[in-house]
């Protein structure tokens, strides 16, 4: 938001702060951030009332004079270096930092640290927040450099005052390219995970590791190299300590975490954490699922996976939370190797589980329960369903189990298809529309995991979803001609059980349309009463009509190559050149006649 004319910074603010600094009055110097706090502690500095203010002028000048030179559609386009209020907020955070580098105490340093959050945020005026010096002083105030000078009974004030740096570095790191290159090279994360090992040696967790660990997430997620490194030294056991730190967690056997249904649920700030823990692990353990992991690293990603398993089965206090949990889980859950996953369906069975066949469908069935939630909801829908219909169609591919479960949650045995694939509220219904949504990624996924739960196998895929809707899957699989699946061949072992058509579905089968999925009214026969020479004559007016569509490039006639991909038929333009010649020489012979 804009400041108005009255509220705006002035020279004289900043000198009495200098002033302030320069003799020592600290009581002085916390009156005059703590009153720049409350004008500016909802001020973003978009300054959008000064640039609609400037575009009026323009617009009114170009309407004077009838001329227009030239007017910038980009908010960028306007040079700020020369605003008075930018260049005064550059200098109040110049005068900060290098007070800060007298290293003050107390409610002057804390104060001190708002303001510059406060500035952080505007993204013209963090020059003076980004240099190498700056970048070591806040690392310093937030402890996460020189450790070992530090005491290991932290005072409350300190644990706020490191809260307040960890969102300045938030702030800074997200707005500027700049010093995200210079945290890389000062080594700041190494400070951040050595802060995080100090701190769970300590009794309690400090307030501020959220933003330890934001801030941590932001590095990862800017800067590859940073990713790889985190990795290199440690990175996902200790991210997995955050996690069962954070969420209390109970181990009863190696892989089995215990489950308290009295426990109450998490809190949405408590919930917060977790979360973060949890983009970070996949930021730096994206790609490790196309790969076969060492002895050591198997073991690691099993327990961590029983800790996801366990964060599928908690509740919070919103749905909401609840939610936001489940869906980093498993995002988490679908970048560990397949091999790893086998701990979800291994815990022994409860009284109230989920089971097929004596394994444990505990987790996948909230995994079910998460992604039918999420079918019902508008935002985001990639963000959301693509990680869980991924990972459900791997679970699926990897074990019979699962697969027969899903297959009985998702693709019930048919009894009635009186109404379109696509139509009604059920998972199967929704998982068909979104066959052909307009996210392409979105579709394959669901596509691929309808296909799976069919054994990939083409008949009882059109059978579930009509070939309409099966179409772009099978186009892409070169399945178009009826070939089988080519995915058997690599991998992929299904069991030899077969699709039984219910009693009800055999009745209508032979008046169900293929291509729509759905039973239909007998058409009456458009050529019935025609003879012979009037049907022939009718079907070269069609052929005619497709030759003129394909020849003014309205369509593309396609066929099936021999591994059932769909090509180009120029054969068709040939034969359309032919029809024109014949229709010239029998036009040739009217006339000699």
């Amino acid at each position: 938001m804009a400041r108005s004319g009255e509220d705006t910074l002035t020279a004289m603010n900043i000198e009495r702060i200098i002033e302030c600094i320069r003799e020592d009055d600290q009581k002085g110097l916390k009156a005059e951030l703590q009153q720049f706090i409350r004008e500016y502690a909802q001020c973003f500095f978009y300054d959008l009332e000064e640039r609609e203010r400037r575009r009026r002028l323009e617009l009114e000048e170009f309407r004077k004079n009838k001329v227009r030179d030239y007017m910038s559609d980009s908010d960028s386009d306007y040079d700020e270096s020369s605003n008075p209020d930018v260049i005064l907020r550059q200098a109040l955070a110049t005068v900060l930092i290098r007070f800060l580098q007298t290293e003050p105490q107390g409610r002057v340093l804390k104060v001190c640290l708002r303001s510059i959050r406060i500035l952080s945020r505007d993204k013209k005026v963090l020059g003076p927040l980004i240099t190498d010096r700056a970048l070591l002083t806040l690392a310093h105030l937030g402890g996460i450099t020189n450790w070992e000078e530090e005491e290991k009974e932290e005072k409350v004030d300190d644990e706020v005052n490191r809260k307040e740096v960890m969102k300045i570095f938030c702030n800074i790191v997200y707005n500027s390219a700049w010093a995200q290159e210079r945290a890389s090279e000062l080594s700041l994360l190494c400070g951040l995970t050595e802060k995080l090992n100090k701190e769970f040696q300590s009794v309690s967790s400090p307030c501020g590791q959220f933003y330890t660990l934001r801030f941590m997430f932001l590095l990862t997620a800017l800067r590859p190299e940073l990713r790889a490194q985190l990795k290199q030294e440690g990175g996902v056991p200790l991210l997995t300590t955050v996690l069962e730190k954070s969420l209390s967690v109970q181990w009863k056997e190696q892989y089995e975490v215990v489950l308290d249904p009295t426990a109450p649920p998490i809190s949405v700030e408590d919930s917060q954490q977790p979360q973060e823990a949890l983009k970070i692990l996949f930021n730096i353990t994206h790609s490790t699922h196309t790969q076969e992991p060492e002895e050591e690293d198997a073991s690691l990603y099993r327990h961590l996976a029983a800790v996801l398993c366990h964060c599928l089965m908690v509740s919070c206090e919103k749905e909401e939370a609840s939610d936001e949990l489940k869906g980093h889980a498993a995002n988490m859950l679908s970048a560990l190797p397949l091999s790893c996953l086998d701990v979800l369906v291994s815990v022994p069975l409860g009284p109230d589980s989920h089971q097929m066949n004596g394994a444990n469908m505990d987790c996948v069935h909230n995994l079910l329960m998460y992604m039918e939630r999420k079918l019902g909801q508008g935002e985001k829908v990639k963000e959301r369903l693509t990680p869980v219909l991924n990972l459900l169609t791997e679970c699926s591919r990897g074990h019979r189990d699962t697969r027969h479960y899903l297959r009985q949650q998702i693709l019930p045995p048919l009894r009635d298809a009186s109404i379109k694939p696509e139509e009604g509220n059920t998972m199967r219904n929704r998982l068909v529309r979104l066959m052909t949504h307009l996210e392409t990624e979105l579709k394959h996924c669901a596509a691929d995991l309808l296909f799976v739960l069919c054994k990939e196998n083409m008949r009882r895929f059109v059978k579930y979803t009509g070939y309409g809707n099966a179409a772009g899957l099978l186009a892409t699989r070169g399945l178009l001609g009826g070939q089988r699946s080519k995915a058997t061949s690599s991998g992929t072992q299904y069991s030899s059980d077969s699709d039984s058509d219910t009693e009800e579905y055999r009745q209508i089968k032979d008046r169900v349309n293929p291509v729509t999925g759905q039973v239909e009214e007998e058409q009456p026969d458009p050529m019935e009463g025609m003879t012979e020479e009037e049907k022939e004559e009718e079907a070269h007016r069609l052929i005619s009509l497709f030759n003129k569509l394909s020849k003014d490039n309205v369509i593309q006639p396609m066929g099936l190559d021999e591994e059932g991909q769909l090509v180009p038929l120029p054969e068709l333009r040939d034969l359309s050149v032919e029809e024109k010649k014949s229709e010239e020489e029998h036009d040739d012979l009217e006339n000699v006649e």
